[in-house]
């Protein structure tokens, strides 16, 4: 017998990456409002375990929902779908 379910998964673009082992992501989603219908951007930071620390600022991501890791930590990187622009 399997158990738990299926996890969230989401996309989204790292914003910091000074923590170690630690990826701050931005995702954005379109929602629409109940009353006017009309869609609305909203966003969200998640902070994501990042073992390895491979991700830098600008990377596009894909995390996962996972056990807490730490107080704020319940994602973690699954894998870099693009890098982002490194030039300063």
């Amino acid at each position: 017998m399997t158990e738990g379910g299926v996890r969230k998964r989401l996309i989204g673009t790292v914003v910091s990456d000074q923590m170690d082992k630690t990826a701050l992501v931005l995702v954005n989603r379109l929602t629409r409002h109940p009353v006017y219908k009309k869609y609305i951007r909203k966003r969200s930071k998640h902070m994501a375990h990042d073992p390895l620390n491979r991700c830098r600022v600008g990377d596009k991501v894909q995390i996962i929902e996972t056990r807490p890791l730490s107080k704020r930590k319940r994602w973690q990187v699954v894998e870099i779908l693009e890098k982002g622009n490194t030039e300063i």
